[in-house]
């Protein structure tokens, strides 16, 4: 069974403005989220029905919407930036 990986088109801009290598890293982290969206190693992040897995410095939050097979990246940054955001992971999250 293989989830859709798809981004919120705020998240696809975050992700675009990454450098090409973390581009490259998280492309294979995508990849293996379509087979299994909850690998060991994700952090579910506190009081939201969203998780966070970490590529080096950068960190992307997604959720599983396992009624429907997708798996949906509402938040890509460096680890700096993410925690602060939190009310856009929550936004992005009901959109």
């Amino acid at each position: 069974m293989s989830y859709e990986v798809i981004f919120h088109p705020g998240a696809l801009r975050e992700f675009d403005k990454l450098p090409k290598k973390v581009q490259e890293r998280f492309g294979r982290v995508i990849d293996s989220l379509a087979e299994e969206p909850r690998p060991q190693g994700i952090v579910k992040l506190t009081g939201l029905d969203a998780y966070r897995i970490r590529v080096g410095t950068y960190r992307m939050a997604y959720c599983v919407k396992d009624e429907r097979l997708v798996v949906l990246i509402v938040k890509v940054g460096q680890r700096s930036g993410i925690y602060k955001e939190i009310e856009t992971i929550k936004k992005r999250l009901t959109e």
